[in-house]
């Protein structure tokens, strides 16, 4: 497996301002394998974005000698595929198809998507949408969107978060399975689960529909928000992990995600994933 890091962990990163040739050379320079970059409506790389200079990216990351892993965006939680409001589901599809795109551009094969949300945790004004609700219009999304995905060759990897949706691997595995294309997966988060389940049973369960893998830590005892802190300080049994991954055949990237930035934060998970994957 090849270590990545999440442009969200540097000082500016989550809101889009970290200089990006910078930020990869940093994670170079602590020893990852890949980086995974982020896209957003504002910031250094937008749905705006040419595919010219995503390809400057893309030669800037060769120069450096680090990988792109994959693309994440946060767009999905302020403007929902599931919102009541159809303006916004069509701006944020149509957001998604464009992203998929600077996906390709940047020359990775993997597009993180948060398909929705019952409620949003952390917007206590956001509305909540019904559960069957939600499922119908995250599944008209994903319909409006796969052929973007298939035509670029990237896999649309629906992250597992806090947005009380596909609560098991089960029900995850039988929506993915819904659209039997190979440009629908699962983008597994390793320490969302916590709350309610074991990181070592979605993996197996979803097997290789698992595009990608986030690495986080989650106290249980804690059992909030705060419960998310540094590796190998919280109760994620990362042996079972990686055995559930062997058992799966996933070789791919694992990407440390740890927010908000921390001083001496980008160091500690950089010693902390080199321990766990014996790199």
């Amino acid at each position: 497996m090849k270590i990545s890091l999440s442009y969200w962990m540097f000082p500016e990163g989550l809101e889009g301002n970290e200089p990006i040739e910078s930020a990869m050379q940093q994670t170079k320079d602590l020893g990852f394998d890949a980086i995974e970059l982020c896209v957003a409506t504002t910031g250094l790389l937008t749905d705006k974005t040419t595919q010219t200079q995503c390809e400057d990216i893309r030669a800037a990351a060769d120069k450096i000698g680090i990988e792109i892993s994959s693309v994440a965006s946060g767009e999905s939680w302020n403007s929902s595929p599931t919102a009541n409001d159809p303006a916004v589901r069509k701006n944020i599809i149509q957001f998604t198809q464009q992203a998929i795109r600077l996906t390709k551009w940047l020359g990775t094969d993997a597009y993180l998507f948060v398909p929705g949300a019952v409620e949003v945790f952390f917007l206590p004004d956001a509305e909540i949408i019904p559960y069957e609700t939600c499922y119908q219009r995250a599944h008209q999304a994903v319909t409006q969107i796969l052929p973007v995905a298939e035509e670029n060759q990237v896999a649309l990897s629906i992250e597992n978060v806090w947005n009380k949706f596909l609560l098991s691997p089960l029900e995850m595995r039988d929506f993915i399975d819904e659209f039997n294309s190979p440009y629908i997966g699962s983008y597994f988060d390793v320490g969302n689960v916590l709350l309610t389940g074991y990181p070592q049973d979605w993996i197996r369960i979803l097997g290789p529909r698992v595009k990608r893998v986030h690495i986080k830590d989650f106290d249980k005892n804690i059992g909030t928000i705060e419960g998310f802190g540094e590796l190998l300080q919280g109760s994620v049994d990362f042996d079972a992990v990686k055995q559930a991954l062997a058992d799966i055949n996933y070789n791919g990237y694992v990407t440390a995600e740890i927010l908000p930035y921390a001083t001496g934060r980008l160091e500690k998970t950089a010693h902390a994933m080199k321990k766990i994957f014996n790199k």
